[in-house]
């Protein structure tokens, strides 16, 4: 019974229980039950807080599961170089609160930032709503310490942005854990902005809301974030949070923060108004009041768990598409929603185009989740048709490696492939993720690789 917990992370409608859980605190009991793995030829399997959504820290069946929550050191703090080096367990947040005081923040911000890890948002280079002017978690990863597959303990990346060499950190952020497991992190901090400002437009149209998107970025303005929500969320979030600040009869909202030194702020502010105004918007509220902004971010950070208290299961995609595409795609998947008869919540990182859109459905109900996973799945291929992506920050893991193929050529595969196969020639850290198989990809899937693949038996 002790295991139920490490069945599956926060895609709950995968579960396998592993054979084994280790708790290291150190790189060096890291490093210890690695090798044993290696001897044995036992796969194993990295675990953070279990916040993933994409099954990335699902176990396998007789699979060790090396779970790095104990790990939760701040290890060191440099705000004159703007460097903090960490543990893996240390929840995203923390970073931030630790800094804070200085005058930086930790600029990588998922939804989940106040429960998910250093090391999953590695393992998964996670965004956040901060991602369009920012980066990702793979632009603030300086330096790592990784266990590779066979035990040994290595250093890559440095002090600086840019070192000589090849770029291993980039190769290691985003692998998901087919690579080895991070125990040290040295992440970039950058200053707090002079000013803050967040704005709050409400639309009669989603497309509307979309298109906004799209003209502010031509208008040549970087907010700091931009997110689209639509009705049913507003009024899910409100039901369960109480912001009191998202207008229930809008068909959607546009948050949009803007920092930066005063008088930038006070110029991208006047333009974004204008063309929100122009693209039908009802009403703007404003807030530099850091109370203020957070209470009109307060229900976007709520926004799965509020649908969640609304619907017994959901299931959330989180393919990308050009900015320009957004009016059509939200068109498309509400569509979808009709033709399907399930409801979705469209809550996302509208300034690049990171859809999340989540799925309502019942799991005690028999036949559900595969078929929710199909209208996912035609989500995700209407994003691939429209020149996006499969995954924007959630990572590939169990549940998307069916799409892979409609992304990736025979090529593409084999070489990613190759990449992996230079850290990990046995195959034993994280298998049956990232990349396609029969065995759990179902007949369509198998059809799809044989039809891709008529001469690779890997897949």
């Amino acid at each position: 019974e002790e295991l139920l917990v490490y069945e599956c992370d926060g895609l709950t409608s995968y579960k396998q229980r592993p054979a084994v859980v280790v708790l290291p605190r150190t790189t060096e009991e890291v490093a210890a039950a690695v090798k044993v793995c290696d001897r044995h030829n036992v796969p194993f399997v990295a675990r953070g807080a279990g916040t993933g959504l994409s099954g990335g820290a699902l176990p396998l069946e007789n699979s060790v599961l090396i779970v790095t929550a104990m790990m939760k050191q701040i290890l060191d703090i440099d705000l004159e170089n703007q460097r903090v080096v960490v543990q893996p367990g240390v929840i995203n947040n923390w970073v931030t609160q630790a800094v804070s005081g200085g005058g930086f923040f930790y600029a990588p911000d998922p939804s989940s930032q106040i429960i998910c890890s250093i090391g999953g948002n590695v393992a998964e280079n996670s965004g956040g709503v901060h991602c369009l002017k920012y980066g990702v978690t793979t632009n603030h990863v300086l330096a790592l310490k990784i266990v590779t597959p066979d035990g040994s303990i290595v250093n890559i990346g440095g002090p600086v942005p840019e070192m000589p060499g090849y770029d291993l950190p980039g190769i290691f952020v985003g692998s998901e854990g087919t690579l080895g497991l991070a125990t040290e992190v040295t992440l970039r901090i950058v200053k707090t902005p002079d000013v803050i400002r967040v704005l709050l437009a409400d639309f009669t149209s989603i497309e509307a809301a979309g298109q906004s998107v799209s003209d502010i970025i031509s208008a040549g303005i970087i907010p700091g974030g931009m997110e689209i929500m639509d009705n049913f969320s507003i009024n899910a979030v409100e039901d369960v949070v109480s912001t009191n600040c998202y207008p229930r009869d809008a068909t959607a909202i546009l948050l949009v923060e803007l920092d930066g030194l005063e008088v930038e702020v006070e110029a991208a502010s006047a333009k974004v108004e204008a063309i929100c105004r122009q693209n039908g918007a009802r009403q703007i509220q404003s807030a530099t009041d850091p109370q203020e902004r957070l209470a009109l971010w307060k229900g976007r950070k709520a926004a799965f768990a509020a649908v969640g208290k609304i619907s017994p299961d959901y299931y959330v995609q989180d393919g990308v598409v050009p900015r320009s595409k957004l009016p059509e795609i939200l068109e498309e998947i509400e569509a979808l929603s009709q033709h399907s008869g399930y409801r979705i919540a469209n809550v996302f990182h509208a300034g690049d185009g990171n859809l999340h859109p989540l799925i309502l459905y019942n799991n005690a109900v028999p036949g559900e989740l595969e078929k929710v996973e199909e209208v996912g799945g035609e989500i995700l291929k209407l994003c691939v048709q429209k020149g996006g992506t499969i995954s924007g920050e959630h990572g590939i893991g169990a549940d998307k490696r069916c799409y892979m193929p409609e992304l990736f050529n025979e090529t593409d595969l084999e070489t990613m492939l190759w990449v992996r196969d230079v850290f990990d020639p046995k195959r034993v850290a994280n298998p049956d993720k990232i990349f396609p198989t029969p065995k759990t990809c179902g007949e369509a899937a198998r059809a799809q690789a044989q039809k891709e693949f008529p001469n690779t038996e890997r897949f």
